[in-house]
């Protein structure tokens, strides 16, 4: 993969356009993740039968993957590290707890309250990652 060489000749910067298309890449994977698991939560709400169809029981896994792997690359274009970088580690910490939350909403909750609280928690963890996201900044929009 091309660098451009920066003027003190250290690191080398990403790629221009491989940088803008795998970030296009991952932004469209956050709007899907997104879009779908607001979907499921409502359905689940609804008890809808789609939610047991193999397309919606595979495809979220396959959007998440590509929002992994297109993270994971930024990441290394970046030469961005959770542990040199503390936004990406509370990216990686909300992570978690959406993956926990969301879990208990959309799998492990015992009653629908316990369900709809896991999803409501876990959509404002999700928009919680996409403002540290946004403002590089560990504590996303907790810093205003």
């Amino acid at each position: 993969m091309p660098h451009l060489q920066p003027a003190n000749g250290r690191t080398p910067l990403p790629d221009p356009m491989n940088y803008a298309v795998l970030k296009a890449i991952h932004v469209g994977a956050v709007i899907l993740t997104a879009s779908g698991f607001l979907a499921r939560g409502i359905g689940m709400l609804g008890s809808a039968r789609w939610l047991q169809q193999p397309l919606a029981r595979r495809l979220p896994h396959v959007i998440d993957t590509v929002l992994l792997a297109s993270a994971l690359g930024l990441a290394w274009q970046l030469r961005a590290s959770p542990l040199t970088s503390p936004w990406i580690a509370a990216k990686i910490a909300g992570l978690a707890a959406y993956i926990g939350l969301g879990s208990i909403a959309l799998r492990f909750g015992r009653t629908r309250a316990i369900r709809a609280a896991a999803w409501i928690g876990a959509l404002a963890v999700f928009a919680f990652i996409v403002s540290v996201a946004i403002t590089k900044d560990p504590r996303g929009f907790l810093s205003h």
